[in-house]
């Protein structure tokens, strides 16, 4: 059964990385809602894409030279307010499950312990950096929590299964756009599962689920669920 993952919440129907877009995921029934860490000047773990709030915020300046109190006045779209972990977690838990991709070094043991001390039975870790994801699998170990890691790929290496397993990694996190049947051949051999983001059109959707993939991200969940219903 393929799993649905609301990318960044619902990114293309509210405010990407808001409890907004994280409360629209879960209406619309996905599997997972996917959103990113970073740490702020304060030392808080914070829920944003960008290392900057300029893009998606009506404020200026660097996630790790601005503090919580900082952040939290910032308008993130429609009045929401740029959430903490905590907060994301509040919201998920006993709903959906999350998918979170670490921003940051030195993040992967305070999300294990947040997420072990909030009682979350499981939880997908992912980063474009592979390392964090092998470092949060051993902060894992042990705890009560089952954590799945990916690492997230942006083109189609020659060598991807050796990426992941070098990072003890269970998911290939792939762009659809540079996956193809070949890519998937080698990742499913090898026992690892298949991630496709982001798939925010039916055709690319169904490409994916032709190639075998296990996981589809999309900015619009209501599409995703959509078309894995009329399978």
């Amino acid at each position: 059964m393929i799993q649905t993952v609301g990318h960044r919440g619902a990114a293309a129907l509210e405010p990407e990385n808001t409890l907004r877009g994280f409360r629209k995921a879960i209406e619309l029934g996905v599997d997972y809602v996917e959103f990113d860490i970073h740490r702020c000047k304060s030392g808080e773990l914070v829920v944003i894409h960008d290392e900057t709030v300029d893009r998606t915020t009506n404020g200026k300046g660097f996630v790790a030279d601005l503090t919580l109190q900082q952040l939290k006045v910032l308008d993130a779209g429609k009045g929401e307010q740029i959430p903490t972990l905590q907060e994301a977690i509040d919201t998920c838990k006993g709903k959906v499950k999350m998918q979170i991709e670490l921003k940051d070094p030195g993040l992967e043991k305070d999300v294990i312990d947040a997420l072990t001390k909030n009682g979350i039975p499981e939880a997908i870790i992912i980063s474009f950096f592979h390392e964090f994801v092998k470092i949060a699998k051993e902060q894992a170990a042990g705890k009560k929590i089952k954590i799945k890691t990916g690492v997230i790929l942006a083109g189609n290496p020659i060598n991807v299964v050796e990426m992941a397993k070098l990072a003890n990694a269970d998911y290939v996190t792939g762009n659809h756009f540079y996956m193809d049947e070949k890519m998937a051949k080698r990742v499913k051999e090898a026992g690892l599962g298949l991630t496709a983001w982001t798939c925010n059109t039916e055709h690319d959707i169904r490409k994916v689920i032709a190639f075998g993939a296990d996981m589809i991200a999309s900015d619009k969940p209501d599409l995703l669920v959509k078309v894995l219903g009329e399978r």
